[in-house]
């Protein structure tokens, strides 16, 4: 930091971590488009696409930056137990192309959708001109990954972060691969200049030693794996498969387990408010010791 030249713009596209993004995810530099925080991403796909398809629940910022953007939005909802609504989604991908966003693993619910469903969404936006953008902020914690999905078919692009398995989320840094006319048509939705200098600073930093993100996420995954053993013995809880950093409860009343947890000094999210989460918190892995203290609160509730 104290070698930077802060009297300097930053590089016009954040081509050097471009490159060295390029060299870690074994992809052309080309089409790598970075961007402080994914959601600026998000907002880019939104203003470029005609519509925007989502599934619902799912990530807030998809239908707000399709508001943002003036885009036409529509969600499907989720199927049983969260199943990827496959189908209604094909159906509705006809018509004016737009971007269909996918987040793999699935957010809120942690839920990974089959390898097969996806790669028929991919085929069908090749067919019929829709983007599919395939969020993978989570897949560290999965162990997925859509790269070769998206080698052979253009109509895929990525949406991946320094916010999860790197732990940056205060750096506010994401990134996107996707084929190199496909990145450059996004890269002139983002203003210039858009990664500050001491951003950069850190991201070529940790991708000296991108490893430790692998490491990091796996130590979260036997946590995040504990946590949910133990919670399997809870009389009135129900707790969902995850393969995220983060899990869904379902409980009785999840105002009187949220009140219960934070007044043990514990505080989770309330899901309750979304389609199809009645009941539902979301509890993310944090360290051994936080997530000792969350079981010890949530095993003493009803």
């Amino acid at each position: 930091m104290r070698e930077l030249a802060w009297n300097r713009y930053p590089d016009m596209h954040a081509e050097t971590v471009c490159e060295l993004l390029a060299r870690f995810q074994e992809w052309p530099a080309k089409g790598v488009v970075v961007a402080p925080g994914s959601n600026f991403l998000v907002l880019a796909l939104a203003l470029a696409a005609n519509r925007v398809l989502d599934t619902v629940p799912s990530f807030a910022f998809y239908e707000g930056a399709a508001r943002l953007a003036g885009t036409p939005f529509e969600a499907v909802p989720l199927g049983a137990d969260f199943s990827l609504p496959a189908e209604a989604l094909l159906g509705r991908m006809s018509g004016t192309p737009g971007v269909l966003f996918l987040a793999v693993p699935h957010a809120p619910t942690g839920a990974l959708f089959p390898e097969a469903e996806v790669r028929r969404l991919a085929a069908r936006a090749a067919e019929t001109g829709f983007l599919l953008a395939v969020d993978e902020a989570y897949f560290q914690f999965s162990g997925t990954d859509h790269r070769a999905l998206a080698r052979e078919n253009s109509s895929v692009v990525l949406l991946r972060t320094f916010s999860k398995a790197f732990g940056l989320g205060g750096i506010r840094a994401g990134y996107l691969l996707a084929a190199p006319e496909v990145a450059g048509r996004l890269q002139a939705m983002l203003p210039p200049f858009n990664l500050p200098v001491h951003t950069a600073a850190v991201l070529e930093t940790v991708l000296g030693e991108p490893a430790r993100a692998s490491e990091a996420a796996a130590r979260i995954v036997r946590e995040r794996d504990r946590m949910v053993t133990a919670l399997e013995r809870h009389p009135t809880w129900k707790v969902h498969p995850s393969r995220a950093n983060f899990f869904l409860v379902r409980t009785p009343d999840a105002e009187a387990a949220f009140a219960g947890l934070r007044a043990a000094g514990v505080l989770v999210r309330r899901q309750d408010h979304l389609p199809g989460l009645r009941g539902c918190l979301r509890v993310s892995v944090g360290t051994p010791a936080e997530n000792d203290a969350f079981l010890g609160a949530a095993l003493g509730l009803r």
